[in-house]
């Protein structure tokens, strides 16, 4: 079983999402933003330890302050990047299209593109929160940070995300 490490009710809290998304619509993408952009920053052995005790109902700290200090609120901004470039899309049996609810205006490209892109920015103020906390912590707490081996992936510690350096 695959845990994830935020809920939709946790997208609808803490995002500018609301309680009406459909949990078909948004899982997908919490699974996309935990796979690509949170397994990224733990690196394999943290990311498969978390999991697993959360699928187990074992997650104590220092994990279960980590994963609710730190990681849900960088899978959260994550999540919201991904999805929100789908959130008005519908794909069916009878093709892809658009669906506008009454007295509504679907938002420009250009609109949903900034959206994405205040997602993002949030997403990596927290996740350089995460590194920080993890270059500094991680060696006497969490050992699975600096374990990884072979095809795991490991940590990316730096908070690259470009821009200009002057």
């Amino acid at each position: 079983m695959r845990a994830l490490f935020v809920t939709r009710h946790d997208i609808s809290v803490f995002t500018a999402a609301n309680g009406n998304i459909d949990n078909d619509k948004i899982l997908p993408y919490i699974n996309q933003a935990q796979d690509i952009h949170i397994q990224n920053y733990l690196g394999t052995d943290l990311y498969v330890k978390i999991q697993n005790e959360i699928t187990a109902g074992t997650l104590v700290n220092p994990y279960l302050a980590l994963l609710n200090d730190y990681i849900k609120p960088m899978l959260l901004h994550w999540s919201m990047v991904e999805y929100l470039p789908y959130a008005g899309v519908n794909i069916s049996n009878g093709g892809i299209y658009t669906k506008n609810p009454e007295n509504s205006t679907a938002l420009s490209k250009e609109h949903v593109d900034s959206l994405v892109e205040k997602s993002r920015s949030t997403a990596e103020f927290y996740t350089r929160r995460f590194i920080d906390y993890m270059q500094n912590n991680a060696a006497g707490l969490i050992p699975e940070y600096y374990s990884n081996s072979q095809e795991d992936m490991y940590p990316d510690d730096v908070a690259d995300f470009g821009g200009w350096v002057l």
